[in-house]
């Protein structure tokens, strides 16, 4: 496939919708947190799960506040404890003091999701440490899609299935080699609108759980990148602090021209997604209850994911009594405002777009963060250089830019330069169009951040491209009192 080729490749329904989410949850929780392991061997004493002050209501709320558009559930870990009553196993909820085994934590989250309009998704490990058929080939995948698709028919609309690729040895010694083309199938046949990530072929893991992303996000990559994570030497062998605040595993570059030129086979869109944990574990663990991340850095790391063209995946652990604990819940309450504040295009009321060519209105562009409006600017073919100026009904200090294409249209953008004309800055320069930043990638969303300056007039003048440009979305970020 040359340039322009790849330029045209644009994402499905289901990844766009899934990536226009932007920001959601992470819920680990089970028998782990019981036992305070990150990863249990399975055969856990059932009587030990009984968290009193579970309510899954109060979770999605705390979740949706601090600014989430879904959550997904870890319905059943590597432990193989589900947290339905599943009729293929006797490791569940059902045999458990809590709700006097009557209970049902993927019906009460997935309800709390509708309520809250969250969409809602499902983790299923497909390593079980407790069903004796693990590492017997066909027999365990007939296990695994049963209870697979006890989760996407008795729970109403799944959003997203998440699979990782952890893999080791079951009870008999045995290692499973999953048929992940089974599992597909049966998600597709299921729920035609979920995305399957990081093991499938909808959104991949962006290469770490620190929350980094590459300076250049191409959602456009090498078709093999789906498979990249699938395979058993690949896959995660041990969980710890360390892990999740790792910063290498994939490729730097994926998508580059230079990256073009070595790889002449099949290229598809295959967005990434980052995912971290709030706490250095992922399941609760009281002794890091001093180590919880700050709202101001969780606010970095967003800025970093969905404003470098991946969606950010947040994991909030509940404690034993099935209570968000306290320093989690601040942290998110202060990002909920810092997100907010960002999204909040109030103050842009009455500012007027000029183009270099092609006609756009300005309600079009300052969207919110659903982004991709039904209309959007492009140039004509004819304009080699083109630009998009925003003009502030009056003077204002910012330091923040957000940009978005048009996925639909394809990732095109390669390069581009943000101008302003500094009011105050100098006698000699003062009303002069002055570079304040530089941007390659842009995507669903591109956020770049620069030192204050107080101005009326910005421009985005593109600088390198697959295709000419489009953009649906442009906002600044005021600062306030």
């Amino acid at each position: 496939m040359d340039l322009h080729d790849i330029a045209k490749v644009a994402p499905s329904a289901r990844q766009l919708a899934w990536q226009r989410l932007e920001f959601y949850g992470f819920i680990h929780f089970g028998m782990n947190t019981m036992t305070g392991r990150e990863w249990g061997e399975g055969h856990e004493d059932l009587s030990i799960f009984d968290p009193q002050s579970l309510d899954a209501e109060e979770w999605i709320a705390i979740l949706a506040r601090s600014g989430m558009r879904a959550v997904i559930l870890t319905c059943k870990h590597h432990d193989g404890f589900c947290l339905w009553p599943s009729e293929y196993s006797k490791h569940t909820v059902a045999y458990t003091p809590w709700r006097d085994g009557k209970g049902d934590l993927v019906r009460e989250v997935s309800g709390a999701c509708q309520k809250y309009g969250l969409k809602f998704g499902v983790y299923l490990s497909p390593w079980d440490r407790t069903e004796s058929s693990y590492g017997e080939g066909e027999a365990y995948d007939d296990f695994y899609i049963d209870q697979l698709t006890e989760l996407l028919t008795n729970y109403g609309e799944i959003g997203c299935v998440w699979l990782d690729g952890a893999n080791g040895e079951g009870p008999n010694g045995k290692k499973q080699f999953y048929d992940w083309e089974r599992y597909y199938e049966v998600i597709r046949r299921l729920q035609p609108g979920c995305v399957i990530s990081v093991c499938g072929p909808d959104i991949r893991w962006v290469g770490n759980e620190a929350g980094q992303t590459r300076k250049q996000e191409w959602s456009v990559v090498p078709a093999p990148l789906r498979d990249a994570e699938k395979t058993a030497e690949k896959s995660q062998q041990a969980d710890d602090g360390e892990f999740s605040r790792s910063f290498n595993s994939m490729e730097e570059d994926l998508g580059s021209r230079k990256a073009i030129a070595a790889y002449d086979g099949e290229w598809v869109w295959y967005p990434a997604e980052v995912n971290t944990s709030i706490r250095p574990g992922w399941f609760y663990h009281q002794e890091e209850d001093d180590q919880v991340r700050s709202g101001e850095e969780l606010f970095g790391i967003y800025l970093n994911a969905v404003g470098g063209n991946a969606t950010f995946l947040l994991n909030i652990p509940p404690d034993a009594q099935g209570r968000i604990a306290r320093p989690d819940r601040l942290a998110l309450e202060d990002l909920g405002r810092r997100i907010s504040q960002l999204q909040d295009t109030s103050l842009m009321q009455g500012a007027t777009l000029r183009t270099s060519s092609g006609q756009v209105s300005v309600e079009a562009v300052l969207s919110s963060h659903s982004g991709e409006a039904s209309s959007f600017w492009q140039p004509e073919k004819s304009d080699i250089e083109p630009w998009i100026e925003l003009t502030l009904e009056q003077p204002q200090w910012i330091d923040t830019l957000g940009l978005g294409e048009h996925l639909a249209s394809g990732q095109r953008i390669e390069a581009f330069e943000v101008f302003a004309k500094i009011v105050g800055s100098d006698a000699e320069t003062d009303g002069e169009w002055q570079s304040v930043a530089e941007g390659g990638t842009v995507g669903h969303l591109r956020v770049l951040r620069f030192n204050p300056i107080q101005t009326s007039q910005i421009r985005v003048g593109m600088k390198q491209y697959r295709a000419f440009p489009t953009l649906s979305r442009l906002f600044v970020n005021f600062l306030r009192p």
